[in-house]
């Protein structure tokens, strides 16, 4: 039985990954001063866009695909072979995108299956890369590693702000809370498709101390994406740090990325995170 892999552009899955597991990623929508821009690095790039953001005087909007893109996708899958498709998205308690790729996939009854990640960036890519590596298997081996990767997926991030997540409305009170003191660094945590307060630091290396025992807490690592928003400086310097602390612990293969525009509008720049995946 031959599975197609689908999932959206919030996975943050570097490109050379995505064609190794020939993976279909949809792209979601950005809008900034009512223009729009496909989440592929088209028309502005990652850089471009966290230089951009803090003198903007509108908050940059986001919007998913729509079911037609979704549609399309699973009709090319399944026309190519494909038995069935696996559709894994971003949070359905944050976004909407897996909403409207469950609208198209009731066009195609019993033959496309829409998970829920409950996470963004490589929370979500995480999991896609693992039904992928299981899916010469079928479907049922693909979702039992998904579900294996998620048991055992921490997301954890340390913004320069709170106030992109202020702005954007999709911040808990309590952690907008964290945030209201003079120069805070609010932690987070994304977990359950939820962005929760787990501390805060008064200076961006207080936050890199932190954000480091919480990784070095978690023993062996199966995967780890080092994630930021146009902070590469500071994100190769925690990575180094690590590596000195604790690098048998470490993966042998570690992701370093700039985070998509569609998430980072809502996180702001010069911010530091991991997504990972224990032994």
């Amino acid at each position: 039985m031959k599975l197609g892999i689908v999932t959206d552009s919030t996975c943050d899955i570097p490109q050379f990954l995505v064609e190794q597991y020939e993976l279909e990623v949809v792209p979601c929508i950005l809008v900034i001063d009512g223009k729009e821009y496909v989440d592929d690095g088209k028309g502005i790039t990652r850089e471009e866009f966290y230089k951009q953001l803090p003198s903007l005087q509108a908050q940059p909007t986001t919007s998913a695909p729509s079911i037609g893109d979704f549609s399309a996708r699973y009709e090319s899958l399944l026309r190519r072979g494909c038995d069935q498709v696996l559709s894994i998205h971003a949070a359905g308690a944050l976004t909407s995108i897996l909403n409207v790729a469950r609208q198209a996939a009731a066009d195609f009854p019993g033959r496309v299956t829409c998970l829920d990640s409950t996470s963004l960036s490589l929370g979500l890519g995480f999991q896609v890369l693992a039904a992928a590596e299981a899916a010469e298997l079928g479907l049922q081996a693909a979702l039992a590693a998904v579900a294996a990767a998620r048991r055992n997926l921490r997301v954890y991030a340390a913004l320069d702000t709170i106030e992109y997540l202020r702005r954007s409305g999709r911040v808990p009170a309590t952690v907008a809370m964290l945030g209201g003191l003079l120069s805070i660094k609010p932690l987070i945590e994304l977990a359950d498709g939820e962005v929760k307060a787990i501390g805060a630091a008064r200076t961006t290396r207080q936050a890199n101390e932190r954000l480091s025992r919480f990784l070095l807490d978690e023993g062996p690592l199966e995967r780890l994406a080092i994630l930021h928003t146009n902070a590469e400086p500071r994100a190769r310097e925690f990575l180094n740090e690590l590596m000195q602390k604790a690098s048998q612990s470490m993966p042998r293969d570690i992701l370093m990325l700039n985070v998509t525009t569609i998430i980072g509008t809502h996180l702001g720049p010069n911010g530091l995170g991991f997504a990972l995946v224990r032994k």
